[in-house]
């Protein structure tokens, strides 16, 4: 058996984050963010918005990682940024009311998503294979008590040894630090565990595959359908699967 170990991303791999994330954000934007919108003459159709949200929040969390804002910036920004943009005023300008919508939106937000969490396809059925073959690691970014809260009520605890999550060690993916990381909470199971020895399965390439492929570990990365991959990511990538259900037929 070529790998003694296999790390696996959480969010948009085992749990549809993106899936709960875009129920919340529906949520927010009929009981909130259109009612102020309307209020001020304007009509903004929630694909536009969400389409907006992810782009700003994908930037965001690039940011975040690379050390330029805070946490308490981005729960806040993700949605002033939005609201001032469609508003067409500056976030600099905007007033305390809206200040504290925003970060109250951020907190509901939060709870929203946790309570919609849920599996990707076949993720179960994928865990419980993998964890009677080799020893599991989730190797994720995110804040790290939504991360326990996520894989506490996902079903899947039983079946993961390791979790490093990026705010708790303080390095984030794509930085191979965290592969490190995690190769080093599996020395106690598994002694002198080299990095060819292991594989990453993800579902983004810029965070899961790059930060693998910087620390010397394989990969499979799965390309979700609404992800066009170029031919040189293909490449980097060891193994690509187009469902998780997949891995099974290479681990």
């Amino acid at each position: 058996m070529k790998y003694r170990a296999v790390f696996i991303d959480w969010d948009d791999t085992l749990g549809d984050w993106r899936g709960s994330a875009e129920e919340a954000q529906r949520v927010l934007f009929d009981k909130h963010i259109n009612p102020l919108l309307t209020a001020a003459g304007l009509v903004v159709p929630f694909k536009d918005y969400l389409a907006y949200y992810r782009a700003h929040n994908t930037e965001l969390w690039e940011r975040y990682a690379a050390g330029d804002i805070t946490r308490e910036y981005l729960h806040l920004d993700q949605f002033l940024n939005p609201v001032c943009h469609y508003l067409g005023i500056p976030t600099e300008a905007a007033g305390q009311d809206l200040i504290n919508l925003c970060n109250g939106l951020g907190t509901d937000y939060i709870e929203l998503t946790l309570d919609n969490s849920r599996l990707t396809p076949d993720a179960k059925e994928v865990v419980e294979y993998l964890a009677k073959k080799y020893i599991l690691t989730i190797v994720s970014n995110g804040f790290v008590e939504m991360q326990y809260l996520k894989l506490r009520r996902s079903g899947l605890q039983p079946f993961v040894k390791h979790t490093v999550f990026s705010e708790e060690v303080g390095v984030m993916k794509p930085d191979p630090r965290i592969m490190e990381i995690a190769i080093a909470r599996n020395e106690p199971d598994l002694p002198n565990l080299q990095p060819d020895e292991v594989v990453m399965i993800g579902d983004s390439f810029s965070s899961d595959i790059a930060g693998a492929v910087a620390a010397g570990i394989d990969t499979i990365w799965w390309v979700r359908p609404e992800t066009i991959p170029t031919r040189e990511q293909e490449e980097k990538a060891t193994y690509v699967v187009h469902s998780l259900k997949e891995v099974m037929t290479i681990l």
